[in-house]
């Protein structure tokens, strides 16, 4: 049977979740335009494929990812970091579709964060077994802009603990349209998600996608 399609609506009231200061879970807040999300990201696909990129300590990482927007974010044996061009093809990453420039400031306005206009869009796909260890998104220039992260497809477990690694980390169940906004105090905050459990979602099948939107220009120095 197919599973959380649609979760059951949330009461209001649990709709905004506080995780910890300045980081909020928004239920289902991305939940309306999914079918306007899934088309933009197969077409961020098709111009620029999926792919499994090498940590700096030479693992291959178990999620596919990929790009949109002006910048992109990579990882190889030289480091994490951003880049104007794919990697791949030495071409520009494609353009940041609209409608994910609108539920990004959409939800980045809903968390408190006003103004909120990322450039770049990692694209992370999810199959079972896929996950993501603790880290900080520290690659940024601008870590006064929150993170902001949508979830689509098969529930996944996201851990959120706090800027100290050895602070243990909370566990929340993310369902398909969940939108999760860090910033401020918890802008480093260590975050990560758990092996994606088996399962068939309505919409994706047997994946998740994650979203991840940010702004690594340094605002301050382009002014």
């Amino acid at each position: 049977m197919p599973q959380d399609l649609f979760d059951a609506a949330l009461p209001p009231e649990a709709a905004h979740q506080q995780l910890a200061p300045g980081a909020v879970l928004l239920h289902g807040f991305a939940r309306d335009m999914d079918a306007a999300l899934l088309q933009a990201i197969e077409a961020v696909i098709t111009q620029a494929p999926l792919r499994h990129m090498q940590t700096p300590g030479g693992y291959t990482m178990s999620v596919a990812t990929t790009n949109c927007g002006s910048l992109g974010w990579v990882s190889d044996s030289h480091g994490y970091r951003y880049a104007v061009l794919d990697p791949q093809n030495g071409t520009p990453w494609p353009a940041m579709p609209a409608c994910f420039l609108d539920l990004a400031g959409r939800a980045a306005a809903k968390a408190g964060y006003d103004h909120f206009a990322p450039e770049s869009c990692l694209i992370n796909t999810y199959l079972p077994g896929a996950k993501l260890s603790l880290h900080q998104d520290k690659d940024e220039k601008d870590l006064s802009a929150p993170i902001v992260s949508v979830s689509l497809g098969l529930p996944a477990v996201f851990l959120f603990g706090t800027p100290n690694r050895k602070d243990r980390a909370q566990r929340y169940r993310l369902v398909h349209g969940d939108v999760v906004v860090w910033g401020g105090p918890s802008r480093l905050a260590f975050h990560g998600v758990m092996p994606l459990a088996d399962g068939a979602h309505a919409l994706l099948g047997r994946r998740r996608i994650n979203l991840t939107f940010r702004s690594p220009l340094d605002k301050l120095a382009q002014s």
